[in-house]
C-alpha cells in the first residue's frame, strides 16, 4: 500500500477529543508480549491459545478460523466435527464469531471455560482500543499510514479466502451432495434473503437425510 501514491489526508471530526495516554499502549504491548508464555504453565494453556488468537486476527471473525483452529484441535481440546458444528451454529446468531469462542470453551470446560475463553479472546481488542485509539486520529492524518492500511485491509481478502477454503471446504464438504446442500443454501440466502438461522436448520436437516439415505 506504501508503494502506491498515498491518498490525501483524511480529517476526522470528533464530538469529544480523545485523551493521548501511552500507558494503555503500553500495558498492551506488555501483554501482547508476555501472556502467551503462560502456555508453559499448566492451566493456562487454553488462556494464551484464545488471547493469541484474538491478538493476531485482522480484517474480520473469520480470519480467526484456522487461529482457533490449530489451538484447541491439536492439543486434542475439541475435535474437528465438533469444531466445524460449533462453527456453523455461530453463523445462526447475531453477534460477532468471537462469540464462537465461547462454545469452544463450555466444550472444554463447561460454564466456567465459556466466560474463560471468551474474556481471554476479546481482551486484546479492548486493551488495543484503549490504547490504541488516542493515536488513531494522528495515523489517519498521514497519508503514507493511510495507503499501508488499505493494502493491509487488501490483503485480507486474501486472509478470508484461505480461511474459507481451510478449514471450512476442507472440513464440510465432500461429496456431491454436500455441493449440493451448499450450493442451494447459497441461492436460499442470496435469492430468498433467508435468515442465517433458518438456512443452516435447513443444512442440518438436508445433511442428516442425505446421510440416511447414502448409508
Amino acid at each position: 500500500g506504501m508503494l502506491l501514491k498515498p491518498g490525501p489526508a483524511q480529517t476526522t471530526t470528533s464530538a469529544v477529543a480523545p485523551r493521548r495516554s501511552w500507558l494503555p499502549l503500553l500495558i498492551f504491548g506488555l501483554l501482547l508480549v508476555l501472556l502467551p508464555l503462560l502456555a508453559f504453565f499448566p492451566g493456562w494453556a487454553m488462556f494464551s491459545a484464545f488471547y493469541r488468537a484474538g491478538a493476531l486476527v485482522f480484517g474480520g471473525g473469520h480470519v480467526v478460523l484456522p487461529l482457533l483452529q490449530s489451538a484447541v484441535i491439536e492439543p486434542g481440546w475439541v475435535d474437528s466435527a465438533t469444531f466445524m458444528a460449533g462453527y456453523g451454529a455461530a453463523q445462526a446468531i447475531p453477534g460477532p464469531l468471537f462469540s464462537f469462542a465461547a462454545f469452544l470453551g463450555a466444550i472444554i470446560g463447561g460454564w466456567g471455560g465459556a466466560f474463560f475463553c471468551l474474556f481471554a479472546i476479546y481482551l486484546p481488542s479492548l486493551l488495543l482500543v484503549r490504547g490504541g485509539w488516542p493515536l488513531w486520529q494522528a495515523v489517519m492524518a498521514h497519508p503514507a499510514l493511510r495507503a499501508a492500511l488499505m493494502g493491509t485491509n487488501a490483503g485480507v481478502t486474501g486472509l478470508l479466502a484461505a480461511a474459507f477454503i481451510s478449514p471450512v471446504l476442507t472440513s464440510a464438504i465432500f461429496t456431491g451432495a454436500d455441493v449440493a446442500i451448499a450450493g442451494a443454501a447459497l441461492l436460499f440466502l442470496m435469492r430468498a434473503r433467508a435468515p442465517a438461522w433458518l438456512v443452516v436448520l435447513l443444512c442440518a436437516l438436508l445433511a442428516t437425510a442425505s446421510a440416511l439415505l447414502l448409508r
